[in-house]
């Protein structure tokens, strides 16, 4: 068992882009997940092995980071669901593109939440970070501390907040593009994935087709049966030809434009939720200064402290998330482009395959005539 982490500025020891989760093991009902990390020194690399609990216990920690000036205006890298073995509907379709295949694609989306906190510049101080990619021992199972995303996340009562007018306009301009944004990216990876599920059910009924044909297949001397059962052959080639061409088609869209969207949804939400935190701390600030005109002579010092350090925490807030909000415009712009340009790619050696493999069906059967 792990020491109790202290939350102290610790550079990390390893490359942050060189984060890897190569395996994923099932024992039972529980995932581990197998973390290579090569070092700093270039002596060698880290192997580690986690549960999906142990990433949570990462993420609280980096939630609690209370004492951090402007901590509010981070948009925190989004953990991906937590997966199942044997998962329900309901599991599987909140899991979308990551709850396909034999967890590839969620063991890439844990290995980019790793690498984004790795490679931030106030959540790669937290030493947990270190802890987490390098340890040998799994995290402490502490229980979870109340902090001040566990009480906004409470925050039911608290929603008529979100409507609340912005004294800046570079904030209410960012929450107004936001909500549309947010809509917009998580319609579009729900369609995006229609398309590959029913690519892959076209995938099964090829297969299914092919297999049928050689079901026709008829002994004997009879030359028109001979060239009945050539031709069912021939056709059970060319299906399964289809099949193998629609699950790589339905593959590829998963690896590239799927894991893109789904990243880019769920970055989406992580900065609404960052654009709110804000917004409390607007409404909380608004209060106090009220309050300081309100109050009483006995009281009116007081007041002043508490406005004067609301005034404060709401500046570095502030100072914080328009650095995020920057950057993640432009990484963002990148990831897209970067999952866009892949999947045209692959779409592109995918169909050149496939029209070769026609071609050469074809010429198969103007040989049979």
């Amino acid at each position: 068992m792990m020491e109790e982490v202290k939350e102290v500025t610790s550079p990390l020891s390893v490359h942050s882009h060189n984060i890897k989760v190569s395996e994923v093991l099932k024992d039972g009902d529980t995932l581990t997940f197998l973390i290579v990390s090569q070092k700093l020194s270039g002596t060698g690399e880290y192997h580690v092995d986690r549960t999906y609990d142990d990433f949570e216990w990462l993420q609280q920690h980096l939630f609690s980071q209370e004492d951090v000036p402007g901590i509010q205006g981070v948009i925190f890298p989004p953990l991906p669901a937590k997966a199942q073995v044997n998962a329900s509907a309901k599991v599987m379709k909140q899991l979308g593109f990551l709850g396909l295949g034999e967890w590839q694609p969620y063991c890439k989306a844990l290995e980019t939440f790793l690498r984004q906190v790795a490679a931030h510049s106030i959540l790669s101080k937290n030493n947990a970070v270190e802890i987490f990619l390098t340890s040998s021992d799994p995290p402490g199972r502490q229980r979870a501390r109340k902090n001040i995303f566990n009480r906004l996340s409470q925050a039911v009562e608290e929603m008529r907040k979100e409507g609340h007018k912005d004294v800046d306009e570079f904030f209410q301009t960012e929450r107004d593009h936001n909500l549309v944004l947010t809509g917009c990216t998580k319609t579009a990876a729900e369609r995006f994935l229609d398309v590959v599920l029913t690519e892959q059910k076209i995938a099964v009924a090829c297969g299914h087709f092919s297999a049928v044909l050689h079901l026709c297949v008829e002994p004997g001397e009879d030359p028109d049966k001979q060239a009945f059962t050539k031709a069912c052959v021939k056709l059970s080639e060319v299906f399964d030809s289809m099949k193998k061409h629609m699950t790589s088609v339905a593959e590829n869209n998963v690896s590239t434009l799927g894991l893109g969207l789904d990243l880019e949804s769920r970055y989406q939400e992580a900065e609404k939720e960052m654009l709110f935190r804000r917004t409390c701390k607007l409404v909380e600030l608004e209060t106090a200064r009220r309050n300081a005109e309100k109050a009483k002579p006995v009281k009116k010092a007081a007041m002043e402290e508490v406005k004067k350090a609301a005034e404060t925490e709401f500046d570095h807030i502030c100072q914080v998330a328009k650095k995020e909000i920057t950057q993640f415009h432009s990484v963002r712009v990148e990831m897209l482009q970067q999952a866009l340009v892949q999947w045209c790619e692959k779409q592109l050696v995918t169909a050149k395959e496939n029209a070769d493999q026609f071609n050469q069906h074809l010429q198969a059967f103007r040989g049979m005539a």
